[in-house]
């Protein structure tokens, strides 16, 4: 398994693993206005610019995504492939990322489906969930 962070060449395969993945996991959790915001989020060349997208491969597949903005201080999107689940790959790109950042403290609006993995990678609840633009969330945080 080799974490490394995407080239602007790799984001369009990323951005398809996670809008595939998300129709699989979240999108049942979110009203049609959420999956469109979220739609609308991933299809914003704006924003996907202001990314950095670092990618889990194997044998040249990519398996899983992991996005943040805010000089990595918060994580907007984490996607790992359905079949790969459980495997240890959204843990590998966590710590790749945690390792490769000086901060202190990260942040994530967690997706009902992604509490329970988020939890598991040490990250808290800091409120109740919330709902923005259809897409319900759980504000959290990891703290070093």
């Amino acid at each position: 398994m080799e974490i490394r962070q995407l080239e602007s060449t790799q984001i369009d395969n990323a951005i398809t693993l996670i809008w595939e993945t998300f129709l699989q996991f979240d999108a049942p959790d979110y009203s049609e206005e959420g999956v469109q915001s979220f739609k609308e989020f991933i299809e914003n060349e704006e924003i996907i610019k202001s990314l950095e997208f670092f990618g889990a491969y194997d044998q040249g597949e990519l398996k899983g995504v992991l996005a943040t903005h805010e000089n990595r201080k918060h994580i907007c999107c984490f996607f790992v492939k359905a079949q790969y689940h459980r495997q240890g790959i959204g843990r590998k790109l966590w710590e790749y990322v945690l390792s490769s950042s000086k901060n202190n403290t990260f942040t994530v609006h967690s997706s009902p489906y992604a509490v329970p993995v988020y939890r598991k990678l040490g990250f808290v609840d800091t409120n109740t969930e919330q709902s923005a633009d259809g897409m319900r969330y759980t504000p959290m945080k990891f703290e070093r």
